[in-house]
């Protein structure tokens, strides 16, 4: 078998190719921006492996797949939309600074994918048969893969191996286990009036809201690894109007299914401190834990590859030391 190492790689080259990526910009729902951030993807997938992916049509944008035939083995999985709008490169335009690399999406997760792809060209050069490999890069991770998800589970199973191309943790760790995690939004429904004629006559959805924000993030259990996090909210419709209805986002992560069935059955039995009020919950956890007991067979093959591996475990999942001089 060929031996690849870290050396054969092309520093300017996947430097190049990172920021032809990040300077798209490719935020999450903008489909015109994920499309031009596909074709740009697909075209470095072509340039580095040889062959072209498929893109895979889908109402958040397209979803990259490429295949290097035979029987599926192993998935390199990641995505390509990112969580900046649209502008956010004119505030953090792509830099290279005292080793380290910035800009929108760079670590999350345009570095994962160019490195990866990187890495098969070496391997391929060095006389590896790519057949068994296949990449899938989603356009809506960062919105809940509400789109991708189908498409992932189907390629995952097919292949049996995945690897995730996300950032690793400080220190170059490997993550071999990871806590479920999914989105809520609770919609308060509240009644509209003239805020300075007649305010007594609306029942203000943004109140309701403010109580519902407390009670909400009281639920998270930080001493079992539960952390629930009202992330967005909105309401009102003008400055001298009750506000009829408000919304509240919340991000859920837990390191068991026992906590994600108590987390969604306090969501669900949220109830009005304003009797004029009503909730709507909708959501879930739609990620579940990912068990170290899941990497029991890939962690082995890459302790076998690397003998600078070592072992070490966090307070909620092991982590691997992969690459001691791996740098954010």
């Amino acid at each position: 078998m060929a031996h690849v190492t870290a050396d054969e790689l092309d520093l300017d080259a996947i430097l190049a190719d990172l920021r032809e990526l990040v300077e798209i910009e490719s935020p999450s729902h903008d489909v015109e921006a994920l499309n031009r951030s596909a074709e740009a993807l697909a075209s470095i997938i072509e340039r580095r492996v040889g062959s072209k992916p498929s893109l895979v049509d889908g109402p958040d944008g397209p979803h990259v797949h490429w295949s290097g035939g035979g029987d599926p083995k192993v998935l390199l999985l990641g995505h390509h939309d990112t969580v900046f709008p649209l502008g956010t490169l004119d505030r953090r335009p792509f830099e290279v600074a005292d080793g380290v690399v910035r800009g929108p999406g760079v670590f999350d997760m345009l570095g994962g994918i160019v490195q990866a792809l990187h890495g098969l060209e070496v391997a391929q050069r060095a006389g590896l048969d790519l057949s068994g490999v296949e990449m899938l890069f989603s356009a809506d991770e960062e919105v809940g893969s509400l789109t991708s998800r189908e498409l992932i589970e189907q390629r995952a199973a097919a292949c049996g191996a995945v690897l995730v191309l996300e950032g690793a943790a400080p220190g170059g760790a490997l993550k071999t286990g990871r806590k479920g995690c999914g989105t809520f939004e609770v919609i308060v429904h509240g009644r509209a009036a003239h805020a300075g004629l007649e305010p007594e006559k609306g029942a203000n959805a943004l109140i309701e809201a403010a109580h519902q924000v407390v009670r909400i993030a009281e639920i998270g259990r930080p001493d079992v690894g539960t952390t629930v996090t009202p992330t967005v909210a909105s309401a009102g419709t003008a400055d001298n109007v009750v506000p009829a209805e408000a919304r509240i986002r919340v991000d859920v992560r837990v390191e068991s299914a026992d906590e994600a069935a108590r987390v969604e059955a306090a969501m669900a039995g949220l109830a009005a401190v304003d009797a004029q009020t009503k909730l709507e919950v909708l959501g879930g956890v739609n990620r579940p834990p990912m068990p170290e007991s899941s990497s029991a067979t890939l962690f082995p093959l890459a302790r076998a590859i690397d003998p600078d591996v070592e072992g070490g475990r966090g307070r909620w999942r092991e982590r691997r030391q992969l690459h001691r001089r791996h740098r954010r």
